[in-house]
Order: structure tokens, then C-alpha cells, then sequence
């Protein structure tokens, strides 16, 4: 028989503090957020460890290997039941290990009970093939004009793939709930995911690097070297109160530009040439050639991803670049041997901060146009 109190008010008092009691700790259950765990991919360890070293936390254990058959086998390391998990990987090396590497390390997680799991891609894998915009490979331009003469079809239909929208099903049907990335080729990417997708920007960071490394940099002029980052560059422009202009380049074929017009003035400035990537480089380096010709004084290079293929390295070597400036969105420690011109951007704080932001709950709006210290 349940023990009766000798004083009633005392006991009904007791009770009342005991289910108050109760009531907070549940409360407090529901309300709080999730633990963190933040786990690595094999393509950028490095990136991944400046990140949970600003969030004081530690990586996460993963064990990540193939079979002999080349299959990728991914095993984490602790538990991540109710966790909120964030998951390293850029789009950089062996691009393809990469990405299945990540899918998996995604839907490992959602198997095992996350609460909610963010892919942190720095350098989105196959963000150049966004549209369906190209020529089929067996036919030069003659031969389909031909072709959809004959059809009465004067649109070139096009047999090319739109590879991002498709990485971007991958993603979701992987598991991911949250996507967290820096400078997308195209922002209509964002499109195509119905997840969220935070596309952090390198701008704030360029901005800073301009003015503690470029001492003229008020003499300076902002060129993109293809119409299609005109935005990017007329943005900075802006905030450095200079002015900018652009070229405009046509390709015969890819990674080979046929020729290059330069609008605007760059005599007696220091030009620098703003991208979100550069791969084989022909482009940077026949636009810094032409910008020469047209007067200026120095060349830079600021580039978000920064590729570095095939010719690449040997290109920027024998090129008139005071300094190819790149962000560690990809492993650069390789390439900044190689190449004493090579200058590397920290973004890790970025995304670190991307990261905390996200976790609580906060707005990231705030990195769009400054650098967290």
C-alpha cells in the first residue's frame, strides 16, 4: 500500500514539484537539438579537420575502404542514432570514388537513425554540365544545320546530358537532408534539388585577400574571362569601388577557346581575373596574354576551385601571373609545390561556420558578405 504522508498539503506539494519536475526534463528533451557528429571523406581530410577544429569537436570515426573488386565499403565508427551528421567531401580527385563514397557514407547514417544529414560538398561534382546547350559529339555545326534543315528543326535538338541534376537525385535518394556548398558553376543547381541548398560564397574571402596582398589594389580593374561570370565580377567591382570588364571567348571545342575579345579598359591597371574554377587553365592563361597586350601592368588570377589538370600546372608556370590565388574548396598542397605561384585561400572557416549556424538553428545569410574571424 502506497505510504501516506502525516501532512496532506506537504505530500500534494511534493507531487506537484515531482511531475514539474518530469514535465521540464521532458521538455527539455524535445526542445534540444540533436548532438553533432562530423565525419570525413577520403577526397579532402585536411578541409575536414580545419572544420572540426574550429567547432572544437572531433572527427568522427569512419573507416572507409575497397574491396578488390574496386567496390567502396564505408564503416562508421560510432553511433549516430538521433545525431545531427555533417559529411565532408569534395567533388575534387577521383571524382567518381568520391561521389559514390559519399552517397554511401550518406545513407549509411540515415540507416542508422541520424536525425538529419548534411552533405558538405565544397566543390560540387559535375557542376559544368547544368543545361542542354550542346551540339551532338558526331556532328560539327555545318553538318546539323544541315541535319535540322532537312528535319525543319532549327533548334539543334541537343543529346547532351545534364549530369548535376542527376548527382543532385543521387544525393536525395541517398539520404541527404541538407546540402552545403561554395560557389556552384550555375545557381540554378539549387533548382534542382527539393532539399535545401546553402551555396556559400568565396567573395567575402577574395575581398580580403585583394586588400592585405595587392597594395595598389585601388588601381586595380576586376576582368572575368567569359561573359557568363560578368555577375560575379561586377559584384566585386562594386564593393572595391573599381572598375571592371570582361572577354569574351569562343570555344571551337572543349577546353580549347578560339578566340578572345576584350571589352573595356585595362591600360596602366592591374587586372584581376575572377572564376569560380579553372581545370586545364587554357582560358585564364590566353586571357592573361590578352590583357597584357592591352596594357596592364600585373596580372592576378583569384580562382574558387581550383582544378588544376592535365597541362595545367606547366601552363600557369610559363604564364605572365603575378599569382594564381585558389581557395582549399580541393586539396592544394600538391599543385602549391609544383607551382610556386600558387597562393591558397583558408576557406575551412566558412564552412565551419556554415555548420554551427546550421546546427542551432541560425541564419547563414550573414557569410554571404563577411568572413567570421
Amino acid at each position: 500500500m502506497p505510504v501516506r504522508s502525516a501532512n496532506p498539503i506537504r505530500a500534494r506539494s511534493l507531487i506537484r514539484d515531482n511531475l514539474e519536475k518530469q514535465a521540464g526534463c521532458l521538455n527539455l528533451i524535445h526542445s534540444r537539438m540533436p548532438n553533432i557528429k562530423v565525419f570525413s571523406g577520403t577526397s579532402h581530410p585536411d578541409l575536414a579537420q580545419r572544420i572540426v577544429d574550429r567547432l572544437g569537436i572531433d572527427l568522427g570515426k569512419v573507416v572507409t575502404k575497397k574491396f578488390s573488386n574496386l567496390e567502396t565499403c564505408v564503416e562508421i565508427g560510432e553511433s549516430v542514432r538521433g545525431e545531427d551528421v555533417y559529411i565532408v567531401q569534395s567533388g575534387s580527385g577521383e571524382i567518381n570514388d568520391n561521389l559514390m563514397e559519399l552517397l554511401i557514407m550518406i545513407n549509411a547514417c540515415k540507416i542508422a537513425s541520424a536525425s538529419r544529414v548534411t552533405a558538405v560538398i565544397p566543390c560540387f561534382p559535375y557542376a559544368r554540365q547544368d543545361k542542354k546547350d550542346k551540339l551532338s559529339g558526331s556532328e560539327d555545326k555545318d553538318e546539323s544545320k544541315i541535319l535540322a534543315k532537312k528535319n525543319n528543326d532549327w533548334k539543334f535538338r541537343s543529346r547532351a546530358p545534364i549530369s548535376a541534376k542527376l548527382v543532385a537525385n543521387m544525393l536525395s535518394v541517398a539520404g541527404a537532408d541538407h546540402i552545403i556548398t561554395m560557389d556552384l558553376h550555375a545557381s540554378q543547381i539549387q533548382g534542382f534539388f527539393d532539399i535545401p541548398v546553402d551555396n556559400l560564397y568565396a567573395e567575402p574571402a577574395v575581398l580580403k585577400w585583394i586588400k592585405e596582398n595587392i597594395p595598389e589594389w585601388k588601381n586595380s580593374i576586376i576582368v572575368s574571362p567569359d561573359a557568363g561570370g560578368a555577375k560575379r565580377v561586377t559584384s566585386i567591382a562594386d564593393r572595391l569601388n573599381v572598375e571592371f570588364a570582361l572577354i569574351h571567348k569562343e570555344r571551337k571545342k572543349a577546353n580549347e577557346v578560339a578566340s578572345m575579345v576584350l571589352v573595356g579598359d585595362v591600360k596602366d591597371k592591374i587586372a584581376i581575373l575572377v572564376d569560380d574554377m579553372a581545370d586545364t587553365c587554357g582560358t585564364i592563361v590566353h586571357a592573361a596574354d590578352r590583357l597584357v597586350e592591352a596594357g596592364a601592368t600585373k596580372v592576378y588570377a583569384i580562382l574558387t576551385h581550383g582544378i588544376f589538370s592535365g597541362p595545367a600546372i606547366s601552363r600557369i608556370n610559363n604564364a605572365c601571373f603575378e599569382a594564381v590565388v585558389v581557395t582549399n574548396t580541393i586539396p592544394q598542397d600538391g599543385h602549391m609545390r609544383d607551382c610556386p605561384k600558387i597562393q591558397c585561400i583558408d576557406v575551412s572557416m566558412m564552412f565551419a561556420e556554415a555548420v554551427r549556424r546550421t546546427h542551432n538553428g541560425e541564419s547563414v545569410s550573414y557569410l554571404f558578405s563577411n568572413v567570421p574571424y
